[in-house]
């Protein structure tokens, strides 16, 4: 199906583009033009990693209604042209079943200015996640040399909104995969960052989900867990008899493994009881979940 075609796909160029992309603070006419979809390779720099197929469906259904309302925009390279920004309208026009799309074309931008351009324009036209986001914003600093004040600049954002985003990727992938997927918010993310080990975060990565809790709830179980830690494991005064080496190395463990205050009582035929000290039902609800794993 081309531009070209009778109806809501028929209309001609100029009505495929805002008014505002012809005026004087736009690029000039000359920079359009229609050009095929099979000459179009998809940005290598795009932030986006992730493209909803519901809202690719319901904006593939809007172009076939209305056409291509905003134009993409494209460089030239080796022969063809490299999306900058637009991919969305891309992918769903590609579903819509056009074969040709209006572009604005930008001559010989570099790397960076491709990368920062196809981040701006996720960022205002549909949100990036936080960790799409975060990653973006590593990648202009790492590979292109930005500053934190220099990305924060050149994408609209408070400079410690970007450092807020770059914290989260101290945290490990499935951390990162639950802001991804919806599970937590960056918020609750953020609330974990005091957290070191991997255990633990994700028993609380699990509370969090199962008991719904908000960011402040979150903030105070993570407290909570560092005081244990610093506090560190604790041992009863030893029996005399017997007094087996092993002692130490279960109370290590089940301390290690708890993330609690641990005590082994050894009696003098050989046997003994332990005992598993928490705060509150929140932490025996989390050390019921790690013995019933």
């Amino acid at each position: 199906m081309s531009l070209a075609r009778k109806g809501a796909l028929g209309k001609g160029l100029a009505q495929l583009i805002p008014d505002n992309a012809l005026s004087g603070d736009a690029p000039t006419r000359t920079h359009l033009r229609v050009v095929a979809l099979e000459e179009i390779r998809p940005n290598p720099n795009q932030p986006r990693e992730y493209f909803d197929p519901a809202l690719l469906s319901s904006l593939s259904e809007s172009i076939r209604q209305h056409g291509i309302l905003q134009p993409l925009v494209v460089r030239r390279e080796a022969g063809h042209f490299v999306l900058i920004s637009g991919e969305r309208r891309f992918r769903a026009s590609k579903l819509a079943g056009l074969t040709e799309v209006p572009v604005i074309i930008r001559e010989a931008e570099e790397g960076s200015v491709q990368l920062e351009l196809a981040l701006v324009e996720n960022l205002q036209r549909s949100d990036l996640d936080p960790i799409e986001s975060a990653r973006g914003y590593a990648r202009l600093m790492e590979e292109y040399g930005y500053t934190q004040d220099e990305v924060a600049q050149r994408v609209g954002k408070e400079r410690p909104t970007v450092a807020n985003a770059l914290r989260l990727l101290r945290l490990p992938d499935f951390v990162l995969d639950a802001v991804r997927d919806n599970s937590i918010s960056a918020g609750h993310a953020r609330a974990l960052l005091p957290v070191n080990d991997a255990d633990l975060l994700a028993g609380l990565v699990k509370k969090i989900v199962d008991q719904q809790l908000s960011v402040r709830a979150t903030e105070k179980l993570v407290a909570q867990s560092q005081k244990v830690i610093e506090a560190g494991p604790r041992l009863v005064e030893p029996v005399p008899e017997p007094e087996l080496p092993s002692y130490e190395y279960a109370h290590r463990l089940l301390a290690e493994t708890l993330h609690t205050l641990v005590q082994i009582k050894a009696r003098r035929d050989g046997g003994g009881s332990v005992v598993i000290e928490f705060s509150n039902a929140d932490e025996l609800d989390r050390l019921v979940t790690l013995v019933s794993r």
